[in-house]
């Protein structure tokens, strides 16, 4: 599917003279990823061409404020930390996120970029970790992996697979196979569907679901080149915004 079909007129998209419109921004550890544990400032910018069925940020769909990059630039310097990850909803769905990162990286800000693969990573410097997805098919927007990203993704980069069942952890285990991504990238992730209890306040907490050991035993199993994950901060906070 081509970008421009992706980039419709509900998606909260900028010209490179008019900011971002942001979700928010916040400071909190990061749940995921090579740098899961370390503090993070987190810019969330609004606007997403998926709807992947596990989606989580759907909060980020719409809405948002549109703020210029010396704006927002100036909140993420009052937090303790040299450390960004630029996520969304999906960040790509604004050209003016290159800029804002661009700008972030002359100021000395250690970068990861989360998106969703359907839209084109060639035009982020190659300094920024690319944290991106390959969708699955349980995910429902499967036809919608961009496959020419592969060709732009390098040692400093990470993939990560989001698996709900047995069909997934295959077709993924596939994948990994044909385009050889362990050799790809630095790291390949497969996370199990994680959900959360509906209410954070409840004592019951996160859910961790009982596919998580089945994915770490069909890896082990497999002896699969990936790493395993569970996200950190949904079981420290479940769904909370801001965290």
């Amino acid at each position: 599917m081509s970008e421009s079909l992706l980039r419709t007129s509900t998606i909260p998209v900028t010209d490179p003279e008019a900011g971002l419109r942001l979700t928010e921004i916040f400071y909190s550890l990061q749940g995921e990823a090579l740098t899961s544990g370390l503090p993070t400032i987190f810019v969330r910018l609004t606007g997403c061409p998926l709807r992947c069925v596990y989606c989580d940020t759907e909060y980020a769909f719409t809405g948002g404020e549109r703020q210029s990059l010396d704006t927002i630039i100036t909140t993420i310097k009052r937090y303790p930390c040299k450390r960004i990850c630029l996520t969304g909803g999906e960040p790509l769905a604004q050209p003016n996120a290159i800029a804002l990162i661009k700008r972030l990286l002359s100021d000395g800000y250690e970068i990861s970029l989360e998106t969703a693969g359907a839209l084109t990573v060639e035009n982020v410097p190659t300094a920024v970790s690319k944290v991106m997805d390959l969708k699955t098919p349980s995910s429902g927007e499967a036809d919608k992996n961009l496959w020419s990203n592969l060709d732009y993704l390098t040692q400093h980069d990470q993939i990560k697979f989001v698996i709900m069942n047995r069909e997934d952890y295959n077709w993924a285990k596939t994948k990994l196979s044909e385009h050889k991504l362990n050799e790809l990238v630095g790291t390949v992730w497969f996370s199990p569907m994680f959900n959360v209890a509906d209410d954070i306040n409840e004592d019951t907490g996160p859910d961790v679901p009982v596919l998580a050991r089945d994915l770490a035993e069909w890896i082990l199993a497999d002896a699969l080149p990936v790493r395993f994950q569970l996200q950190l901060h949904k079981i420290i906070w479940a769904d909370a915004k801001g965290k």
